[in-house]
């Protein structure tokens, strides 16, 4: 394997992006030149949207290449064209062979939710305190169990599923993996309905609850019915808003809706979006983003 590094400017990385992808490179990756220095620029966005722009104010821009020669033509084709003006060639350099597949699966540990309910990979023992597992590996969709908005519903589920009935019928609105479906299965609940609108998380829901040996019904949303004991819809604040009314439909007279992908500072907007359907609070906190929760 064969990397080319690239040096542009920030207005010059979507084109040379495009470029590299139509040379045939393998893969393509954008890194900020200045990390670790007084230089370094942080890029913001929300979780699953894109970021406010392509790149830094000097980004390195490294492109994979099976062999030699794809490299050094490239190379060689970017410098002619007008768009490459003021960027600059780091060098074409070997990559070492590594074991891909171990090396991926080392970044993914087992996930403690809470001291004896863990999150563990397929290719990992489970640790010797651990009373309730979910297998799951990382895959195309939202929800390994290690991003704090997963953390925090599956400890809800865990810390709820005793009180007041249980956790009853459960909806798991944007399933992603159907890591919190799954969850609330292990937690007792018995009718289960995971729904998303992607096609790839319905079949992943499917494929993970197999994998679990739980039961529950995963689908597209228009295949939602009736009214829930709890309601979980870990997606993002914006949706999250536009989806009040719908969501605060389903929970049952008394029942429970608990929402996640909020950040900190999006409390308050949540909080509005809900009042006329009742009234949220947050009930964790973690690494910037919230949990919310109410009571119907």
């Amino acid at each position: 394997m064969i990397e080319l590094r690239l040096l542009c400017p920030q207005d010059r990385v979507e084109a040379l992006s495009d470029a590299l992808d139509a040379l045939d490179a393998l893969s393509v990756s954008v890194e900020d030149a200045d990390a670790h220095t007084e230089a370094e620029q942080a890029l913001f966005g929300e979780p699953g949207m894109p970021p406010p722009q392509d790149g830094w104010q000097r980004s390195r821009v490294l492109a994979l290449f099976p062999d030699q020669a794809s490299a050094k033509e490239a190379e060689a084709l970017l410098q002619a064209q007008d768009f490459f003006e003021n960027c600059h060639m780091l060098g074409i350099h070997d990559v070492p062979e590594q074991d891909w597949v171990r090396l991926t699966q080392s970044q993914f540990a087992p996930v403690e939710i809470t001291p004896d309910f863990w999150i563990v990979p397929t290719w990992h023992e489970p640790p010797a305190q651990a009373k309730t597992i979910i297998r799951l590996d990382p895959g195309l969709a939202f929800g390994t169990g290690t991003h704090p908005t997963t953390r925090m519903c599956l400890r809800w589920i865990a810390q709820h599923a005793d009180q007041r009935g249980g956790l009853g019928r459960v909806l798991d609105y944007g399933c992603g993996s159907g890591i919190l479906a799954i969850g609330a299965a292990k937690y007792g609940a018995l009718e289960i309905d995971a729904l998303d609108i992607d096609d790839a998380a319905v079949t992943a829901t499917v494929l993970n609850a197999d994998a679990n040996q739980v039961k529950l019904q995963a689908g597209l949303p228009e295949q939602i019915s009736g009214q829930y004991q709890t309601v979980l819809a870990n997606i993002l604040a914006t949706p999250l808003k536009v989806l009040a009314p719908l969501l605060c439909a389903r929970v049952a007279a008394g029942g429970a809706l608990v929402l996640a992908g909020i950040l900190e500072r999006q409390t308050d907007e949540l909080i509005q979006a809900y009042a006329p359907y009742c009234q949220l609070s947050v009930a964790q906190t973690q690494e910037g983003w919230v949990l919310m929760t109410a009571r119907l």
